[in-house]
């Protein structure tokens, strides 16, 4: 539902996806926290999540995040402040062996963790606040292992039903506490855009080697989105993205083969891109359900080059052509560093944003 706050954002209003790239001085902090002085630790990251939410209004951003620069990960933190992890997966992901978390005991959540980051937020900025969470789908997809995971939850759907209740109450306390948009980030849902998954190929990330079934998981992903947002006191976003690692995607393919299946989705708004090559285009919107508004990738967060605003209100324009404007907001494609050693800079960063603005400016002039 809207808001307040945000039924005053105009038209084609802008929004980042929730990361900025982290400064050095950023992943020196999180890379010493656990030895550092809680007090001084605090104080200097609250400084540097000022800057973050600062840099988004210089650029002039209507809809600003913290950055998410107090998370190593988007998703990883969450898991880690719930409880329940154990990084005792190996995979091969884009020719590196790594160790992933998987849940190998029951979540024990008994309070909100992102409550004093969310009130944070809210009260150092007066725009429009958002924070996003991950979905229990995009979770369950990639954290629940049969080898590791079973003697917790016996089934991948019953650890993703636990997911959709923590993060109901979570979505929850990030309202108490002032956000006004609460965006739940899926990639996982995007892996059904990608044809070459769902025939049974396998690609470079080995943990998506699967049966993928969207007329079996998309509704039941669906069913879980709607347990986090029903009832929720803010506009709910959910962001479908193809991925980001080092500059590259791990997935590709358009939207068409996903957005029919959201007739039944109770949120306000996709946030989708359109920018970066072999991931939505424009003609995708002719399937959106009429229900759902748009956040429309329209600058590219994997290439160092940058489109100029002409860029991005043309491709604005396409799609407001095709829904009307009010149905259409911009942001980037994806969220700059959604882990903190993402290579784009802060400076590349601000520079999209700048442009992002610019843009939105030149299409309101127009439309």
């Amino acid at each position: 539902m809207r808001t307040e706050k945000t039924k005053k954002l105009p038209p084609f209003f802008t929004h980042v996806i929730g990361s900025l790239p982290r400064p050095r001085l950023v992943l020196d902090l999180l890379e010493r926290r656990e030895k550092s002085d809680p007090a001084r630790y605090r104080k200097v990251m609250d400084e540097m999540v000022v800057f973050a939410i600062r840099l988004q209004e210089e650029a002039g951003i209507d809809v600003v995040s913290d950055g998410e620069w107090r998370r190593n990960h988007y998703t990883d933190e969450f898991l880690l402040r719930v409880g329940g992890f154990a990084p005792v997966r190996a995979f091969q992901h884009q020719g590196e062996t790594k160790y992933a978390l998987v849940v190998t005991e029951k979540m024990s959540y008994r309070e909100p963790v992102f409550n004093e980051d969310a009130h944070f937020l809210a009260s150092h900025t007066e725009r429009v606040a958002k924070f996003a969470l991950p979905s229990p789908f995009l979770i369950g997809i990639r954290y629940w292992d049969e080898r590791y995971s079973k003697q917790a939850y016996a089934s991948r759907e019953s650890f993703m039903e636990h997911l959709a209740a923590i993060l109901r109450r979570e979505a929850r306390s990030l309202v108490d506490e002032g956000i006004d948009i609460v965006q739940l980030d899926d990639p996982a849902l995007t892996y059904f855009c990608d044809r070459r998954l769902v025939a049974g190929e396998k690609i470079h990330d080995e943990r998506l080697h699967k049966e993928w079934n969207p007329d079996r998981e998309v509704p039941f992903a669906v069913n879980l989105l709607n347990t986090v947002a029903e009832g929720l006191k803010a506009e709910v976003h959910l962001h479908c993205c193809h991925s980001v690692y080092k500059r590259m995607s791990d997935v590709k393919g358009n939207y068409a083969p996903l957005l029919p299946r959201f007739e039944n989705l109770a949120v306000d708004q996709l946030n989708l891109e359109f920018a970066y090559d072999d991931t939505g285009i424009v003609n995708d919107l002719e399937l959106l359900p009429a229900h759902l508004s748009v956040g429309m990738g329209v600058v590219d967060v994997r290439k160092e080059r940058t489109a100029g605003p002409d860029q991005v209100a043309l491709l604005g324009e396409k799609g407001a052509r095709i829904l009307g404007r009010k149905r259409i907001s911009l942001n980037p494609d994806c969220g700059f560093a959604p882990d903190a050693y993402e290579p784009p800079s802060i400076d590349e960063a601000y520079t999209k944003l700048k442009i992002l603005a610019e843009g939105a400016h030149l299409l309101r002039k127009r439309m």
